[in-house]
């Protein structure tokens, strides 16, 4: 496989059709598209000039600078009856050789993502991330502010590349009278749409896919809890709050 590094960029081909669409028609639409790290944590697609609607790429005259890739030409898309303002960048001359002759779209100004013909959300799926769940007969308690809040002997572990373990219970198993569903929803390209509770009145602290994406089904209508806010037990044994992006 063909990998690029530059600095904390990473660049490498997918195998994948990748599209996006703005105002119900496709922008872009690639079997050649580039996975490019800008950030340690997932990867962002850039396509081919070639695979690109040129009519739907409107040049500002400006240009955004990044130190690894060069000088990016800032285009606003406009497609059908939506435009997305300074949502591309092309970049004709990047140090980077590989992302050369290609376009960036801001991932949250366009409507709509694929990979093949299944919708995509949040950001490109990473080949380096695996996401496996587990049943388990361990026992887990959960606390907020020295309340239990949750209680079972059967929970589901997933275990998710770059994430500390998740613990998903069952709702018989969690004080429902403790919780409020809040507003907050995320998206999440390997387990779906999220919602969220506030816990013990701190807000955001749980969550569930009432409907998750195929691969992640074993957890649906379960509820996890930030292990990095709160207090855990497994086998009685308090766990250390872990350090991650979510902290």
């Amino acid at each position: 496989m063909d990998v690029t590094n530059r600095g904390r960029v990473r660049v490498e081909p997918t195998a994948k059709r990748v599209r996006t669409y703005l105002g119900g028609r496709v922008v872009a639409d690639s079997t050649s598209a580039l996975l490019v790290w800008e950030v340690p944590y997932y990867p962002t697609y850039y396509f081919p000039v070639a695979d690109v609607d040129e009519s739907a790429l409107k040049a500002t005259g400006a240009t955004k600078h990044s130190p690894s890739r060069g000088d990016g030409l800032v285009h606003t898309v406009t497609s059908g009856t939506a435009e997305a303002a300074d949502a591309a960048l092309v970049y004709p001359d990047s140090p980077l050789e590989q992302i050369r002759g290609h376009v960036r779209f801001e991932w949250d100004a366009m409507d709509a993502w694929f990979e093949e013909d299944e919708e995509v959300y949040f950001h490109p799926r990473d080949p380096y991330t695996r996401v496996d769940i587990l049943p388990s007969s361990r026992h887990v308690r959960v606390e907020v502010d020295g309340v239990t809040v949750a209680d079972s002997r059967s929970p589901r572990i997933l275990f998710e590349t770059g994430l500390p373990a998740r613990y998903y219970l069952p709702k018989t198993d969690v004080r429902l009278d403790l919780l409020e569903h809040t507003d907050t929803a995320t998206h999440c390209p390997y387990k779906g749409t999220a919602e969220y509770w506030t816990v013990n009145g701190q807000k955001d602290l749980a969550w569930s896919y009432r409907t998750p994406l195929p691969e992640s089904e074993k957890v649906a209508g379960l509820i996890a809890f930030y292990n990095e806010k709160l207090d855990i037990y497994v086998d009685g044994e308090l766990q250390e709050r872990p350090k991650s992006k979510f902290s």
